[in-house]
């Protein structure tokens, strides 16, 4: 097993967090996101982040809007409804407390 496979899962779950940060800085089109996923270790593609995103929205962690574009049809512009931004300060304190977790535990 590669390490890329050995750490999937944890990818996977941190992928949604990365989406909901993403989002809260500004409202954000699908190709915007997978451009900022692309320059980090979670780079994806648009068949793994339409139906997270799409998950998202059910959840009612974010909505979207219609933009017209500039250069072809209309875009989905996504942002964070109150109970996503609740969601972002929820995953960034737990992923605060988990971080100094692993930091204190082992050799230093």
């Amino acid at each position: 097993m590669s390490l890329n496979d050995k750490f999937l899962p944890i990818r996977k779950g941190l992928l949604e967090f990365l989406l909901l940060k993403i989002i809260a800085a500004e409202k954000v089109y699908v190709a915007d996101i997978l451009r900022q996923l692309s320059e980090t270790e979670f780079a994806t593609q648009e068949g793994t982040l339409y139906p997270l995103l799409s998950k998202m929205r059910r959840e009612g962690l974010l909505d979207y809007e219609w933009k017209e574009s500039e250069a072809g049809p209309p875009r989905k512009y996504y942002e964070l409804t109150a109970k996503g931004r609740e969601q972002l300060r929820e995953l960034t304190e737990y992923w605060q407390k988990i971080s100094g977790t692993v930091k204190s535990l082992g050799p230093r």
